[in-house]
């Protein structure tokens, strides 16, 4: 097989990355381990900043995103018992969607699939050979179990924080950054309608938590807990329990519904340096990971790829490889940009092993600031909207 970009892993940002080039006219092979329904089955990030939404309604594949979506324009920070309300769009004109990462799958692979984009499904024994010379190599094995070998003159490593293309780089090339967190986050999934019309984040003395949502039916919640916590010590009434005690709060109620999906999710934040090795270049969970707390990692995907797209345009349109070469650096000013806010997001919110009075007094204090300053209200709300993408979807 030949191509011109191949392109391993079909999450968000190979997916995004395949639209891109396709418009582009740049052809691309996508490869993908898991089968189609797991793919699009993985319940994931449900909140889109305004660039990831602009970028979808740029590839004409927001469709369902305007019909389903649910744009929120503000949300609440819950602490000592009392709310206070961000409001998002006021401060920064922009606005967030609630649209889970598995509809966003959908939709790309879909649109993908209509337009007989190349998209193989169940490959194995992925393994990527010959990226520091001009005649890159990845060697699979197919649906079927055939070996195969796809020839391209550049790899997008988009397949995740365990994928092979990052392992695929010789020793001594990368640096890694790598923080685990103290603490997992106990996720479910309820048919219930949404006790909130906006996202609550909740700092409460047993532990953070969160209310989010999948749409009108579906409620999305989370608990702080330790990182190696076995779900089976968490029957659904101790779940409800412990929610209903950290969001407490006078005149608001948590209404409960069948739990449909639950897990533990272990935390951290993790940088990878530089983004790129020879015609390699990396993008999304592959280079970084940040703690869920700021709703960042999809959309930090999408702006890697966005970068990555614009650059190859340059390079085939007229052998520019300037852009190429200015890849990691640019997408790592943004990178390191979002790991500041989830971390802050994360230690202004978490009750931390080790917590004293006096670390929570500073905790409750910096949160009071946060509510009550226009400034530090605005810094939160431009952060968590997302900040401009670092350069124009082409």
């Amino acid at each position: 097989m030949r191509t011109q970009v191949a392109i391993v892993g079909a999450g968000p940002a190979g997916l995004v990355l395949s639209h891109l080039l396709d418009r582009l006219g740049i052809e691309c092979v996508v490869l993908e381990a898991r089968d189609r329904e797991y793919v699009q089955g993985r319940v994931r990030a449900g909140v889109l900043e305004q660039g990831t939404v602009d970028v979808l309604r740029h590839l004409g594949l927001a469709d369902r995103l305007e019909r389903d979506g649910i744009p929120h324009h503000g949300l609440e920070l819950r602490f000592d018992g009392v709310g206070h309300r961000i409001p998002l769009t006021d401060l920064t004109g922009r606005s967030i969607w609630i649209y889970g990462q598995q509809q966003v799958v959908e939709d790309l692979v879909a649109a993908r699939l209509e337009t007989g984009g190349p998209l193989l499904f169940d490959v194995s024994d992925v393994r990527v050979h010959d990226v520091d010379t001009g005649a890159p190599r990845v060697e699979f094995r197919d649906a079927d179990g055939e070996p195969r070998v796809l020839y391209a003159d550049l790899v997008a490593g988009c397949d995740g924080f365990h994928g092979v293309c990052r392992e695929s780089i010789p020793d001594g090339v990368l640096r890694t950054y790598l923080r685990d967190y103290p603490f997992g986050w106990l996720g479910i999934l309820a048919e219930v309608p949404p006790s909130t019309e906006e996202l609550i984040y909740c700092r409460h003395r047993r532990g953070f938590a969160l209310h989010s949502l999948r749409s009108p039916a579906l409620s999305r919640l989370y608990l702080q807990v330790d990182p190696d916590e076995d779900i089976g010590d968490w029957p659904d009434e101790r779940i409800w329990g412990e929610l209903h005690a950290r969001f407490a709060t006078e005149g608001w109620s948590l209404a409960e519904g069948p739990i449909v999906d639950k897990g533990v999710t272990p935390m951290r934040s993790f940088v990878t340096e530089p983004m790129r090795y020879g015609r390699l270049f990396l993008a999304g969970d592959a280079a970084h990971i940040v703690p869920p707390t700021g709703a960042k990692g999809l959309n930090l995907a999408v702006a890697d790829v966005v970068v990555l797209a614009d650059a190859l345009a340059a390079w085939y349109r007229d052998g520019n490889a300037g852009k190429l070469d200015a890849y990691s650096e640019l997408c790592l000013r943004r990178v390191w940009r979002v790991q500041q806010f989830s971390w802050w997001m994360t230690s202004m919110l978490h009750v931390m092993p080790d917590h004293d009075e006096f670390g929570e007094r500073v905790q409750r204090a910096e949160l009071a600031y946060v509510a009550g300053s226009l400034a530090a209200s605005t810094v939160l709300a431009e952060n968590y909207v997302g900040l401009p993408l670092p350069v124009e979807p082409p």
